[in-house]
């Protein structure tokens, strides 16, 4: 029903910026609330940042907050994430989601991109 293609990764240096680019096939992206996932070598998947559906309210993790800042354009069935003041901490696998429910729960989401690596040298 939704199909998610993520795109923007790569490799740059700390203090540097990304801005990754999620696009939905389906047609009712609007109603669907959207967020970035991430894993690290050797680490569980973690919550990044989420927008809603309804009145675009984003919420963000405490690791990225002030750095990252997400947000969506609905006549383009795109989410981005603008990645700012990059730490070699931020370095994973970065996944584009979305949900009918939101959250920051991983499990609360039906789909999934295919993931975009970030990698921050120091």
């Amino acid at each position: 029903q939704v199909q998610l293609v993520e795109s923007g990764g790569g490799l740059v240096q700390a203090g540097g910026s990304l801005r990754l680019s999620c696009v939905s096939s389906g047609r009712t992206f609007s109603t669907y609330a959207m967020a970035w996932f991430r894993q690290a070598p050797g680490k569980e998947r973690e919550f990044a940042a989420v927008v809603t559906g309804s009145l675009s309210i984003t919420n963000y993790a405490n690791s990225v907050k002030g750095r990252f800042t997400i947000s969506r354009d609905n006549a383009k069935n795109t989410v981005y994430l603008q990645m700012n003041s990059l730490k070699p901490e931020d370095t994973a696998v970065y996944y584009c989601a979305a949900g009918r429910e939101g959250g920051s729960s991983w499990e609360r989401y039906a789909y999934w991109g295919q993931g975009t690596q970030v990698t921050v040298s120091s």
